[in-house]
């Protein structure tokens, strides 16, 4: 115990190191004249809308935790799992590899609050699973949706974008026929996963649809000032963009996320929307996750148990 313990906290500084150097690095690929010309051409109304958006999708993303909580028979205060989901987040976000790094600051914050290196566990499965079924839902609902155009962005003629479409939804659907009727664990090799209730599976779909559609509209609202591009288009962009940053592994997606969405939404000048997308969604949230996680391990230590009062 005594050697995880020292790994994890390790780990946890090594990110902090790492999410520090990526905010100078990623910064330093723009001089301050193109990031200031890149935003200041994007309207103060814009700007604000696509923030509002960023805040609804951070919301989101504690809620995933606060349903993974109880997903793990560990149920607390949502001001809890709200403090360790965004500043996992916020961190996990853009350094990459969100499974060891943000999952070592939720380690830091659930251990604390009671829940075992298991639990803890199911959380991070819960919510990774969430993050999966939100891209397949989302990207389902706005290729059917978007079925009015012969071709898309992608290139794809009706039938394409329709049969995709169903593809993706069946992967909620799968999920839900799943937690219903299956009633013991599910074991892939090593990898095992316990069916939540239908009531808790139905809200980690809604929930996680809701997140990534929030942050499409967030670049949505950046992209207008530079592209005609409609909401589904944009939408449809952003999840094929966030499935190569997955992939990837890259921290934050950097240059992928730009690079896919640039490919379908053609126009250097887009990049403007980006950089300003990148500096609402990744860095403002990290210059707030990284001294909120420095004052919350201050904070904790001083306490006589991991818990605090009240």
């Amino acid at each position: 115990m005594a050697i995880r313990r020292h790994l994890l906290k390790l780990l946890l500084g090594a990110a902090v190191c790492v999410a520090a150097l990526l905010v100078y690095r990623s910064l330093g690929r723009y001089t301050w004249d193109e990031i200031e010309e890149s935003i200041q051409s994007i309207s103060g109304l814009r700007l604000a809308g696509a923030f509002c958006f960023v805040i609804l999708s951070y919301f989101c993303l504690t809620m995933f935790d606060a349903l993974a909580v109880r997903y793990a028979g560990k149920p607390l205060p949502y001001r809890e799992t709200a403090l360790a989901s965004f500043t996992a987040l916020s961190i996990g976000h853009n350094v990459g590899m969100a499974a060891l790094s943000s999952g070592a600051v939720r380690y830091r914050f659930y251990s604390r609050w009671g829940l075992g290196a298991e639990e803890i566990g199911k959380v991070i499965i819960f919510c990774g699973v969430t993050v999966g079924l939100g891209l397949a839902t989302l990207a389902g609902l706005a290729l059917l949706a978007d079925l009015g155009r012969a071709t898309d962005l992608l290139g794809m003629n009706r039938a394409a974008r329709a049969l995709l479409g169903c593809a993706c939804l069946a992967v909620p659907a799968g999920y839900l026929l799943l937690c219903a009727f299956l009633r013991r664990p599910l074991i892939v090799r090593s990898w095992r996963f316990e069916p939540p209730v239908l009531r808790l599976a139905l809200a980690q779909i809604g929930i996680g649809a809701l997140n990534f559609a929030c942050v499409a509209a967030a670049i949505h609202q950046l992209l207008a000032a530079f592209t005609e591009a409609g909401y589904l288009q944009v939408a449809t962009a952003y999840v094929t963009a966030n499935m190569a940053a997955l992939i990837s592994h890259v921290p934050g997606g950097l240059g992928v996320l730009e690079a896919t969405i640039l490919g379908i939404l053609p126009g250097t000048e887009a990049i403007g929307a980006m950089v300003a997308f990148r500096v609402l969604y990744f860095f403002v949230p990290l210059m707030i996750g990284l001294p909120t996680l420095v004052i919350a391990e201050a904070y904790y230590r001083r306490q006589p148990s991991g818990h605090p009062a009240g």
